[in-house]
């Protein structure tokens, strides 16, 4: 009994099947830093309320209302839930003269078939100045809205057409 021959016969595991294991694990490295650059990269919405924070520091009382009462239960920065985003918001009603108003009225006393079908209930707790502030800040995430509100100025009118005879 010199030796046992069972340990050297063994079958030979294919050569393919270690390239694929490897090349798979290559593949799943690069779609992990792939999701993490995703999620780690600044998203525009967080970028434009961050100038139009740095231009009217004001406006963080009223992101603070947001953030504090139950808005994001139905409101996203970025997604609509069952409620429209707060940029969609602001962009509808930033070109009205009586926007922020407005606002402030539809959060203390809500409304329907603004958005499609859905109700937003009243906010009868948030007081009136309270409303206004979370308004202007909803009006503010508007691209553009942050220069245009602290311009002294009002903007100048399109030069008008001449006409040639």
């Amino acid at each position: 009994m010199a030796g046992n021959d069972d340990e050297d016969d063994a079958p030979r595991r294919p050569r393919w099947l270690g390239w694929a294991i490897v090349i798979f694990m290559v593949m799943v490295a690069f779609g992990v830093a792939n999701v993490g650059w995703l999620i780690m990269r600044p998203d525009p919405v967080s970028e434009r309320q961050d100038a139009a924070m740095q231009a009217r520091p004001e406006l963080l009382a009223g992101k603070a209302l947001v953030q504090g009462s139950d808005c994001m239960r139905c409101h996203g920065f970025e997604r609509s839930y069952v409620g429209p985003t707060f940029a969609d918001i602001g962009k509808r009603y930033a070109a009205r003269a009586d926007g922020a108003e407005y606002i402030a009225r539809k959060i203390r006393e809500g409304g329907a078939g603004e958005w499609g079908r859905n109700i937003m209930p009243r906010h009868p707790q948030i007081t009136q100045q309270q409303a206004l502030q979370m308004a202007q800040w909803m009006i503010a995430l508007t691209p553009g809205a942050a220069s245009a509100s602290t311009a002294s100025d009002p903007p100048a009118s399109a030069p008008a057409a001449v006409t040639t005879r």
